[in-house]
């Protein structure tokens, strides 16, 4: 059983005798969480600030402890302080391991195109398409229906057997790719696929040497989370020998305290001389996404790539970028790797091109595969190859080219662009607003002068705009950014564009001046 409450944002330092309502409403909340246990089913609220769940008896009924239980936390700078009254969950939750922090307050019954809705039928606008996965909407028909032909004729094979729908999608990939990446290998996660680029690289070339970009994320798996330079290193042991980062061409704080809104390459010049000096010979690749996602929305300069290539030529290196954010019209073009004109190595695909499905793949060339094949190439997992996703994926390639998805994903970034710098000028806290195609960040400050990151405002932010109907991913990383990353599905509409935007408007309103709200 799942009862929703929800949360209730107050400010403990406005007139006092607001704080005899504030005792009142935690009255009224713990009536109702007692109330809420009907029949056997139990009943469970979680407390933010502490990450547990306790029975609604044990909720305080005076106000400021009252406030503390439920978790009160600072926002917004002085004087404005936010307590949430979390939704209560089913508690069959604590059999789940949490994999990244806590869960969202409310499970989801139903979802179809830019929207979700909870078991309690309310609606929620998804501006992160899912885990920007859902390229198509939530529940796309025509992935729906390819799933149901599958089922009807082959789902899963042993992973040495070829079906239909794998000859074909590989087939389709290459088509859409450069000479001379004519060689797939299809797979189920982005972590995946960028995992094998690396593998095959290594035993390529027969060096093991990798360099990433600073605030970059390409999977969890331990060979390729050694060049995750944004998060997950922390508490597992030493990552592999030999990951080097450089600074991330992030204009709006210059890594290397250089450019002023226009990033001119500087640091990548200065990031190859160092990885230079600490290589001892075995110099690899260099792994990137052609924008930087999870790193807060990091847009590279036009030319940036070609002159990332002609580093990596002049050092014998390999170039792989993983483009399981970035690919299939997330950008405004098929692939993030065009608008430089590049020919990388290896790609990684995965998110955007399942539809919500767990498929990935990784794209080289023929003679780097009959390279690794000649020396043993090894990559078998249960699910390599399997014909339902690839049916999928599929399905996916033929909407976004008969919709003409890539060039609405351009107008409709321009589109979400403009609204955002509108916001933008409204609102001081919006210290820059960047991005390319349905891929756009927002970024939030203290302050325009010393662009400190507004991290409490931010979370504070994020669970407003969720009680007002919209689900927006953030990239906190506390003293260093605090970005929005906008990505909704490619089939997203003006009229769904406005309303994000004003409901980040009206959230934004309500956290900075409580008592107008």
């Amino acid at each position: 059983m799942v009862v929703a409450l929800a949360e209730l944002d107050v400010d403990l330092d406005a007139a006092e005798e607001r704080r005899a309502r504030v005792e009142d409403e935690l009255v009224d909340v713990r009536s109702q969480l007692v109330a809420a246990k009907v029949g056997d089913a139990a009943v469970l609220v979680r407390l933010p600030d502490r990450d547990e769940l306790v029975a609604p008896e044990e909720l305080h009924r005076d106000a400021a402890g009252g406030l503390a239980a439920l978790g009160v936390e600072d926002v917004g700078g002085e004087g404005h302080r936010s307590a949430s009254y979390s939704c209560l969950v089913d508690e069959r939750e604590r059999f789940l391991i949490r994999y990244a922090g806590s869960f969202a307050p409310e499970p989801i019954a139903r979802a179809e195109g830019a929207w979700v809705e909870t078991a309690d039928g309310k609606r929620i606008l998804d501006f992160t398409s899912g885990q920007i996965c859902s390229t198509l909407g939530h529940n796309h028909p025509r992935i729906a229906a390819a799933v149901r032909s599958a089922l009807d004729n082959v789902v899963h094979l042993n992973s040495w057997m070829l079906s239909e729908p794998v000859l074909a999608l590989g087939e389709r990939l290459v088509g859409l790719f450069p000479p001379p990446l004519d060689r797939v290998l299809l797979l189920n996660t982005g972590t995946e696929a960028n995992e094998v680029a690396l593998k095959m690289a290594k035993m390529h070339t027969g060096r093991w040497e990798v360099v990433g970009l600073t605030r970059s994320f390409h999977g969890l798996l331990s060979g390729i989370a050694s060049v995750n330079f944004s998060m997950a290193h922390a508490g597992y042991g030493p990552v592999l020998p030999g990951a080097f980062a450089i600074p991330a061409p992030y204009a709006y704080r210059c890594p290397v305290r250089h450019c002023e809104g226009a990033c001119d390459c500087t640091c990548l010049e200065v990031g190859f001389e160092l990885v230079d000096q600490q290589s001892v010979g075995s110099l690899c690749a260099l792994v990137a996404e052609p924008v930087l996602s999870a790193g807060g929305i990091i847009v590279p300069p036009d030319g940036y790539f070609r002159r990332v290539r002609e580093l990596l030529d002049e050092r014998g290196m390999l170039l792989v970028l993983d483009e399981a954010q970035t690919g299939f019209g997330r950008l405004g073009s098929m692939f993030g790797f065009e608008r430089d004109g590049v020919v990388p190595d290896f790609v990684g695909v995965s998110k955007t091109l399942g539809g919500g499905l767990p498929l990935a793949a990784t794209i080289t060339s023929a003679a780097v595969e009959e390279d690794c094949y000649g020396k043993g190439f090894l990559h078998v997992t249960s699910h390599v190859s399997d014909p339902l996703p690839a049916a999928a994926g599929l399905a996916v390639l033929d909407v976004i080219e008969e919709e003409d998805l890539v060039a609405r994903s351009a107008a409709r970034g321009e589109y979400l662009l403009s609204r955002l710098r509108e916001l933008q000028a409204q609102h001081e806290p919006v210290g820059d607003v960047r991005g390319r195609g349905l891929l756009v960040g927002l970024e939030l400050v203290e302050d325009r002068e010393s662009r400190r990151p507004a991290d409490e405002l931010g979370a504070a932010v994020t669970r407003e705009c969720y009680e007002r109907g919209l689900s927006m991913n953030i990239v906190r990383s506390q003293a260093h950014a605090n970005c929005f990353r906008i990505a909704p599905p490619l089939t997203v509409t003006e009229d769904e564009i406005d309303l994000a935007v004003e409901i980040m408007d009206a959230s934004l309103r309500a956290v900075r001046e409580p008592a107008a709200a």
